[in-house]
C-alpha cells in the first residue's frame, strides 16, 4: 500500500519533448519510457513521473521543482554546456545557496546545496 499524503508523482508540460527528454537525461539521468508521440514516463531512481506535451512551457510562477546538488557550481556549468540558462545566480538563503535556471525548452528548476563553509 501507498503511504498517503506525500508527492506521489510529476507531471512536466513541454513544448518538445525530444529535447526535454535529451536534457533531463544528460542533466539528472533520468530514464524514460515512451507513451506514445506526446507522453514520456520518467524515473530519477526514487520518484516517477512524467513529461508531457504542452503548446506552451510551464509558467515560471508554478510549482518549482527544486533538486539538491553537493557541487552548485559544477551544476551551473552543466547547465549551459546542455543548452539551458542561468534564470538566477546561486545566492544564499537560510540553510544553504541555490540557482534557477531554464532549461531548453523554457521550464523553470532549481538546484540548491547546504551552505558554503
Amino acid at each position: 500500500m501507498r503511504p498517503e499524503n506525500r508527492i506521489d508523482y510529476v507531471e512536466i508540460p513541454v513544448t518538445d519533448l525530444p529535447r526535454a527528454r535529451a536534457f533531463l537525461e544528460a542533466m539528472f539521468g533520468w530514464t524514460f519510457q515512451e507513451w506514445g508521440d506526446e507522453y514520456l514516463g520518467f524515473s530519477d531512481g526514487n520518484l516517477n513521473g512524467g513529461v508531457r506535451k504542452a503548446d506552451v512551457a510551464a509558467p515560471p510562477t508554478g510549482v518549482l521543482l527544486v533538486f539538491y546538488s553537493a557541487d552548485l557550481e559544477r551544476d551551473v556549468e552543466r547547465v549551459q554546456e546542455l543548452g539551458g540558462r542561468i534564470s538566477q545566480e546561486i545566492f544564499s538563503f537560510p540553510g544553504g545557496r541555490r540557482f534557477h535556471f531554464i532549461d531548453p525548452v523554457g521550464t523553470e528548476f532549481a538546484i540548491w546545496s547546504e551552505p558554503a563553509e
